[in-house]
C-alpha cells in the first residue's frame, strides 16, 4: 500500500491491486461478483507510439479540498497522495506480486542472518533541483517520522523494529542508531539494523522500512515542529519524480511541469493539470470530456459507460470498507492505544448485532450497479491464502441480531433497547462526506439498526466534512461511537500498523492480549514458514470477526476514464512505481 495505510475519503487506495483475473478468484458470492464484473475491464490503456508534449487535464474525485500536506511522512489521506502524484516516486519498483526488484530508483539487498537491509540509492536519481538523492536523505525520512514534533500518523510500532528507532521516538537519543551510512551522509547507501527480520520485507508495503525519501538539504533548516505547516511542504514541495510543482491553488489544483533531472529520462508530456472534482459533478465531466484522466464512481456507471472516445480502465484496488467502533482513547504520553471497559460500544453482543443488521449485499446491488461487493474479512482476497475465504462474515441476519441482543440483556423499554444495566442506549454514529448516494446509504443503515430497536442516530444530523471526520478520529471525539471509514492497504499484508497498540491509526483503540499475540506471531521469524503465516492470517481473521471491534463491510472497483488520445497509462503493479502511476511515460498518441 504502496509505502503504509492510508485513510481515505471515498472508501481507500494507496496501493495497486493485483490483475483483475486474480482479484476474482475466490469462493464466496462478493468474489464471483467481482469475478464476473472484471471481464468488463483492461487494466491499461492500449499502447501505442506517444509524442513529445501537450497538456494533461486529470481530475481527483473529493468533495472537500485537498490540504496540501505534500510530504510522504506526513500526509494521511488520499487526495493529498494523489494530488501530490506527478511528482512522487517511490525507491523502489515491484513486479505484479509486489515483490521488490532492482528496476527503481534504489535497490534493496537483504542478509537474514546479520539482520540487514541495505538501501542503495542508483547514482543519477535527483531532486528537482539537481542534487543527488544521498543516504542522509534516505536518514532524514525516518528522522521525520519518528520524531514527535512532526506528530506524524504513519510512525508505528513497526518502524520500532529498528535498533536505535524506540530510543529517538522517545528523545532518549539524538540519532538512530540502527540507521548505518557507510559512505557518509553525502553517499547513495545506508544499511538498516533490525531487531528481527520480517517475512513481509521482500514485499513494498512491508513498514519495516520507509520507501521514500525527504531531501535534507533543502527542509533542514525547518524546525520538526514546523514541517507539516511550512511552505517547503505546502507550496514548494520538492520530489525526485518526473515532474514538480509550478503552480498550486490551495486546495483546488495544482499544476506539475517536467522534472528536467529526472533519472529515468524527460516525460513526454508539458504539463500535468490536477484539479479537484466534486462527486455530483463528475458523470458529467466524463461525459464533456472536460478532463483526460477522471476517476468515476460506481453509483453513476450507468450513465456513463457508453460515453465515446473514453477508454475505461479498473481494478479491484486492495483496499476496503468499515465499521469501527470507539471503544477507547490514544493515550499520548504512553504512545498507545488504551481501551476503557466503561465504553457504551465495548460489549461485543452490541457490536455484532450491529453487523447482522446491515443489509450490505442490497445496498451493494442497488446503488453501485454490482461494482461494489460485500467482503468478509479485514484481509482482501487479493492477498491469496493469506485471506481466509471460510471465514464466518456479517451477512443480512436481523433475526440473528435481534436474539444476541435479547441474550446480552439489551431489553427494549418501548420503541428503543436500553443498556444491560438499564440505562438509556443512544449511539452516535458517524459518515463521511461522498457521491449522492452517501446519504441515503447510510439512513437505509440507520433504518437497519432501528429495526432491531437501536436508537442510532447520525452524528451532526449528516454526513461529516471529510476533514472534520478525521480530526474527530484522530482526536478521539468523544460524540462518537462509531464511525464507517475505508483503508487502502501496503502490498504487504500485514494488518499491525492499522490495528496494533501503539498504532495511532487504530482509530477504534482497541487492545487486547489475543490481539497483540496473533499481530506478533504473523510477523515473527516463525513465519518465514509460509504454512505457519497463513494459519495465524486465518486465525487473526477469525479473532476479529468474533470480537467484531472492526467490522468489515464491501469493496469497490476503482474505474478510469482516460481520453483515448492518452497512451502510457497503466494500474499494473509492475508498470507503477510502488502504487504511484509513473506519469513520466504518459503521453498523447502521434
Amino acid at each position: 500500500m504502496k509505502k503504509s495505510k492510508i485513510l481515505s475519503s471515498i472508501g481507500v487506495v494507496t496501493a495497486a491491486a493485483l490483475t483483475l483475473v486474480a482479484c476474482g478468484k475466490g469462493s464466496n458470492d462478493s468474489s464471483n461478483q467481482g469475478a464476473n464484473t472484471a471481464s468488463k475491464f483492461s487494466e491499461s490503456v492500449p499502447k501505442k507510439t506517444a509524442k513529445q508534449g501537450g497538456t494533461l487535464k486529470v481530475a481527483v474525485r473529493s468533495d472537500t479540498p485537498f490540504t496540501g500536506i505534500f510530504s510522504d511522512e506526513l500526509y494521511t489521506v488520499q487526495t493529498d497522495a494523489q494530488v501530490a502524484e506527478p511528482g512522487e516516486e517511490a525507491l523502489f519498483d515491484t513486479d505484479d506480486n509486489f515483490k521488490i526488484n532492482d528496476k527503481g530508483a534504489a535497490t534493496l539487498k537483504l542478509d537474514v542472518q546479520d539482520k540487514t537491509a541495505t538501501i542503495t540509492v542508483k547514482k543519477g536519481v535527483k531532486w528537482s533541483d539537481g542534487k543527488q538523492v544521498t543516504a542522509k536523505d534516505l536518514e532524514y525520512s525516518y528522522e521525520i517520522l519518528a520524531n514527535k514534533k512532526t506528530a506524524s500518523q504513519r510512525y508505528s510500532s513497526q518502524l520500532e523494529n529498528i535498533e536505535g528507532m524506540k530510543e529517538y521516538h522517545n528523545g532518549q537519543a539524538k540519532t538512530i542508531s540502527g540507521i548505518e551510512m557507510p559512505d557518509g551522509e553525502n553517499g547513495r547507501q545506508i544499511v538498516l539494523h533490525f531487531k528481527q527480520m520480517k517475512p513481509g520485507m521482500y514485499n513494498s508495503g512491508n513498514g519495516y522500512f520507509w520507501e521514500t525519501a525527504a531531501p535534507y538539504h533543502y527542509l533542514k533548516d525547518v524546525p520538526f515542529a514546523k514541517l507539516q505547516s511550512s511552505d517547503k511542504i505546502r507550496k514548494h514541495p520538492m520530489y525526485f519524480g518526473p515532474f514538480k510543482l509550478a503552480k498550486l491553488v490551495r486546495g483546488e489544483s495544482a499544476t506539475w511541469v517536467p522534472n528536467k533531472y529526472y533519472w529515468r529520462g524527460t516525460p513526454k508530456l508539458d504539463k500535468i493539470v490536477i484539479s479537484v472534482l466534486s462527486s455530483n459533478s463528475t458523470s458529467q465531466s466524463i461525459k464533456d470530456h472536460k478532463f483526460d484522466v477522471v476517476n468515476a464512481i460506481n453509483a453513476q456507471w450507468d450513465q456513463v459507460k457508453d460515453t465515446k472516445d473514453v477508454n475505461f480502465v479498473a481494478q479491484i484496488p486492495i483496499q476496503y470498507n468499515y465499521l469501527g467502533f470507539k471503544v477507547g482513547k490514544w493515550d499520548a504520553k504512553k504512545d498507545k492505544n488504551v481501551m476503557d471497559p466503561k465504553s457504551k460500544m465495548n460489549n461485543k453482543a452490541l457490536r455484532q448485532a450491529i453487523g447482522y443488521a446491515m443489509n450490505v449485499d442490497a445496498v451493494d446491488k442497488r446503488y453501485t450497479e454490482g461494482l461494489s461487493f460485500r467482503v468478509p474479512t479485514l484481509i482482501p482476497a487479493q492477498f491469496g491464502d493469506y485471506f481466509d475465504k471460510n471465514a464466518k462474515s456479517y451477512s443480512y441476519n436481523l433475526k440473528k441480531a435481534n436474539e444476541i441482543l435479547d441474550k446480552a440483556g439489551y431489553k427494549k423499554k418501548g420503541k428503543w433497547r436500553v443498556q444491560p444495566n438499564g440505562k438509556p442506549l443512544v449511539i452516535n454514529y458517524m459518515t463521511r462526506q461522498g457521491d449522492s448516494t452517501k446519504e441515503p446509504i447510510q439512513q437505509n443503515y440507520i433504518q437497519q439498526w432501528h429495526k432491531i430497536g437501536l436508537n442510532v442516530k447520525l452524528l451532526g444530523g449528516r454526513p461529516t466534512e471529510f476533514n472534520s471526520f478525521e480530526d474527530k478520529l484522530q482526536h478521539d471525539d468523544p460524540s462518537v461511537d462509531m464511525f464507517e471509514a475505508g483503508w487502502g492497504l501496503a502490498s504487504e499484508p500485514s494488518p499491525n500498523n492499522l490495528y496494533g497498540e501503539t498504532s495511532p491509526m487504530n482509530y477504534s483503540r482497541f487492545v487486547t492480549p489475543e490481539n497483540t499475540k496473533l499481530l506478533s506471531e504473523i510477523d515473527s521469524t516463525k513465519s518465514f514458514n509460509h504454512k505457519y503465516r497463513v494459519q495465524k492470517f486465518h486465525e487473526w481473521q477469525e479473532y476479529m470477526n468474533d470480537q467484531a471491534y472492526t467490522i468489515p463491510t464491501d469493496n469497490s472497483y476503482t474505474i478510469y476514464a482516460i481520453n483515448d488520445k492518452i497512451t502510457g497509462y497503466s494500474l499494473r503493479p509492475s508498470q507503477n512505481s510502488n502504487g504511484h502511476q509513473l506519469w513520466g511515460q504518459v503521453g498523447f498518441v502521434k
